[in-house]
């Protein structure tokens, strides 16, 4: 079939995160870029069009331009990708959404909770697709401990522990991808917790299928004149009775991306980390501890639908990356074909991205109150 056709707001030149989406939508051929707004300065949009090998007439100098002229064009883009800082995410998508034009928006949602309301009815509004990246629920391993707790391997589950410590923030940093994450107006109020805490939390809940009551949020910004965290501890109270810890630090040194779910029931545990993914930890209670492999004996067929390569073979951050795009094509498709989405596509959505909204807003609200618990 032919590429679903691609644009892009933001992700210019030095944009780390845009890269990163434009490698992912390619790798499974499903998408072509060929238009975009790469950036808020029009001659750095031109400049980073150029770039890519975008046609000129399809390199824009704003999203709404972007959106306006691709909506009106017989090829025009089929779906928008929105990698810009988390404050631009409602304006930009919405402009889309109006159009029917299929959305697929890095995370987190929005800068607030206000924006995240408004993004939740204009996709309502919309007959077009929005697909969120929290891209680590692509991991094979992960759909596999998905798995193993929804078929109750693990019992009723009791307890979940989930961190994700780095350390590129531990000294003042004055760098384009620092420089936003710590300006609220743009970032949003939570800092590592909206960063890499929202990560945090949609891999906990996206696995466990846990639903959370309330929080209890400590925040710090350690760095002196830092305006948003670069740490955080959180304990969580789940319905049904269990209990969590999420920890996220940009300040830990020593730790590059070190995302690690842990998570406990009656009847087993199970442990994942990031930063070596291709491997799931399952230890049924009173038995030897058990190591599940990407591609290897033990594993599901739905953890196996997203492998590309054999066994032993590492797959990572690109490749899961690549599955909620492979993902977004499938359902895209699925639409434009007048069927229904299908089943085995999980993708993050806007539900999850309002929820994960709401938890940096619950965060900062408890931590303004000495860790007062509090509800989302």
């Amino acid at each position: 079939m032919k590429p679903i056709k691609l644009g892009m707001v933001g992700g210019g030149s030095g944009a780390f995160i845009g890269a990163v989406h434009r490698i992912a939508s390619r790798i499974d051929g499903e998408f072509n870029l060929v238009a975009g707004a790469l950036s808020s300065t029009p001659e750095k949009a031109r400049t980073s069009g150029e770039e890519l090998g975008l046609a000129p007439d399809r390199s824009y100098d704003s999203f709404v331009e972007m959106a306006k002229s691709e909506a009106r064009l017989k090829d025009g883009i089929e779906a928008v990708a929105i990698v810009t800082p988390n404050h631009m995410h409602y304006p930009a998508a919405r402009e889309f959404l109006e159009r029917g034009i299929h959305v697929i928006c890095d995370k987190p949602l929005t800068a607030t909770v206000s924006d995240a309301n408004k993004m939740a009815t204009a996709v309502e509004n919309s007959n077009a697709l929005f697909i969120l990246t929290h891209n680590y629920t692509g991991y094979p391993m992960i759909r596999q401990a998905k798995e193993l707790v929804a078929t109750g391997e693990l019992g009723k589950l009791r307890i979940v522990q989930v961190e994700y410590a780095q350390d590129w923030l531990t000294e003042p940093t004055h760098n384009k991808q620092a420089e936003w994450r710590t300006d609220p107006s743009r970032s949003g109020a939570g800092g590592s917790t909206g960063d890499i805490g929202t990560h945090a939390y949609n891999l906990a809940r996206f696995v466990s299928g846990l639903t959370l009551n309330k929080l209890s949020a400590d925040l710090d910004a350690f760095v002196p004149g830092r305006r948003v965290d670069d740490n955080g501890h959180v304990l969580m109270r789940f319905e049904g009775g269990a209990k969590g810890m999420l920890w996220c630090s940009q300040v830990a040194p020593g730790n590059e991306n070190g995302l690690r779910l842990r998570i406990f029931g009656e009847k087993g545990g199970l442990e994942w980390s990031q930063e070596d993914p291709n491997y799931l930890w399952y230890t049924p209670f009173g038995e030897a501890k058990r190591r599940l492999t990407r591609g290897g004996a033990g594993t599901s067929p739905s953890a196996n639908a997203l492998n590309r390569t054999p066994g032993g073979h590492p797959e990572g951050y690109l490749e899961a990356f690549a599955n909620l795009y492979a993902e977004a094509a499938q359902a895209i498709r699925a639409v434009q074909a007048g069927q229904p989405v299908p089943s085995n596509v999980h993708f993050p959505d806007i539900n999850d991205g309002v929820e994960g909204v709401r938890f940096i807003d619950a965060c900062v609200r408890s931590s303004s109150k000495d860790a007062a618990w509090v509800s989302l």
